[in-house]
């Protein structure tokens, strides 16, 4: 769990139904395929002011931190889990799948995982504990002499974002899916 301090103050209750009610307009925009997330019309949507939907969601990109903190969540989970394999290789491997495959499937929760920079303390926290996973996966594929000495877990998580904005820009082939993680794994293996 977050801890409270990262999460902000606690909102009145009126505040947390009005914040409940634009994050459940805006996945709706987003099911019915309007990902341009335009705060003006999500704040109309929900009935409420454009200045209260400005307050909890300053851009439009924090409104995604929001859309994608469960999704982190899950992320997070996976990179611990495999972190926990017994196989550091095998685990790597599915841990980049699982979250290519979260990417592809949602280019909101990418441009978060790709962000230099967060809206919200939250996001940052998740990307530590993200980040504090994959190091501990990372170190033990080192040890076992699977992977280079030089990688970082914020260099993989850069690299996979590249994997996914390639595979968007091809026409969606799940088999080229497959070559580019092969390519990426072969590539963190250590110089011969």
């Amino acid at each position: 769990m977050t801890p409270k301090a990262e999460q902000g103050p606690a909102l009145r209750a009126d505040a947390a139904r009005n914040r409940a009610r634009v994050l459940r307009v805006a996945r709706e925009q987003l099911a019915a395929g309007d990902d341009s997330l335009q705060l003006n019309t999500i704040a109309r949507l929900a009935g409420v002011g454009v200045g209260t939907v400005y307050r909890h969601f300053p851009n439009r990109h924090a409104l995604r931190e929001a859309l994608s903190a469960e999704r982190f969540r899950e992320l997070v989970e996976e990179a611990e889990a495999a972190a926990a394999e017994e196989d550091a290789l095998a685990g790597l491997h599915r841990l980049l799948r699982f979250t290519l495959d979260r990417a592809l499937e949602d280019s909101g929760f990418a441009a978060v995982l790709e962000s230099a920079s967060d809206a919200e303390a939250r996001t940052s926290a998740l990307k530590a504990e993200l980040d504090g996973a994959v190091a501990e996966l990372l170190d033990r594929a080192r040890l076992a002499g699977a992977i280079r000495r030089d990688l970082r877990a914020d260099d993989l998580r850069r690299l996979l974002c590249g994997i996914e904005h390639a595979l968007r820009s091809g026409p969606g082939d799940p088999v080229r899916t497959g070559i580019y993680l092969d390519v990426l794994l072969e590539g963190l293996r250590p110089p011969r």
